[in-house]
């Protein structure tokens, strides 16, 4: 996909990932609606007072994401692609997560991802063309020490992009899924917890800085490519488990020692 022109909707955009993403794709020539909870409007002054425009949204509902692609398209005219890229990372082992933590974290991390296709996908297949993004993480590939909640949901995050680029392509919609270790954002810096997700990145490789993750998401639109990897590493680490799945549990357990100090 060529951005030039192109309307784009990017969720959690309000700063992090999300915000450079829009900053990325308005530089290549896109109409950009910058959407969260807080921050977005402040965030699309800063790109551009013409071609973004922030909005507040909540997409932990379907409500929410229902009237995200109602208001982006009065905006708009029409969403060609659309980015589900806000998350969070809440939530430790079983003992110590609460239910509503559980709940939170599959409404914003897979279900937004799923509301917001069930409204858009039908004008795309009638059109012929679409485009779905979604921010899913290394760890929806393999696994994230310390949460439960951030590894199931990551993990379901990428088997709907699967599953969409599976059903949908015929149809001419294309599907990107991006899927970083650590990057340098707020989300990384919030761990409040024994085991925090900064302490895990770090020990498991470079932290990358937003911009650079979104430029190499943009170069993979243009591309059409579904996977994106920013640390390419992750592609060796995914290539092992499936080798030696026993050894790679077994050093996902090491690693958690070294973490831990356990």
């Amino acid at each position: 996909m060529d951005l030039t022109d192109r309307n784009v909707v990017i969720t959690g955009a309000g700063r992090g990932i999300g915000a450079a993403l829009a900053a990325s794709f308005h530089a290549r020539g896109a109409n950009v609606v910058l959407a969260d909870i807080a921050g977005a409007p402040e965030a699309a002054r800063a790109i551009d007072p013409q071609r973004a425009t922030g909005i507040d949204a909540d997409v932990s509902t379907e409500e929410g994401n229902r009237l995200l692609v109602e208001r982006a398209t009065e905006i708009l005219g029409s969403i060609d692609l659309f980015f589900a890229n806000a998350g969070v990372g809440t939530g430790t082992t079983l003992a110590d997560t609460g239910e509503d933590v559980w709940e939170q974290a599959f409404a914003v991390n897979v279900h937004a991802h799923r509301w917001a296709a069930k409204h858009l996908v039908d004008e795309w297949v009638a059109r012929g063309e679409g485009y779905f993004c979604s921010t899913a993480s290394a760890a929806g590939l393999l696994a994230q020490i310390g949460s439960g909640p951030y590894t199931l949901t990551k993990r379901a995050a990428v088997a709907f992009a699967e599953w969409m680029a599976i059903t949908y392509g015929d149809a001419g919609i294309r599907v990107t899924c991006l899927c970083p270790q650590g990057v340098n954002t707020a989300m990384l810096h919030a761990g409040d917890d024994e085991v925090s997700g900064s302490d895990v990145v770090r020990a498991a490789g470079v932290v990358l800085e937003p911009d650079d993750v979104a430029e190499q998401v943009a170069d993979a639109i243009e591309r059409e490519s579904f996977l994106v990897l920013p640390h390419p590493e992750v592609a060796d680490y995914v290539r092992r488990k499936a080798d030696d799945p026993e050894r790679w549990l077994a050093g996902m357990r090491k690693l958690q020692r070294r973490v831990t100090g356990a």
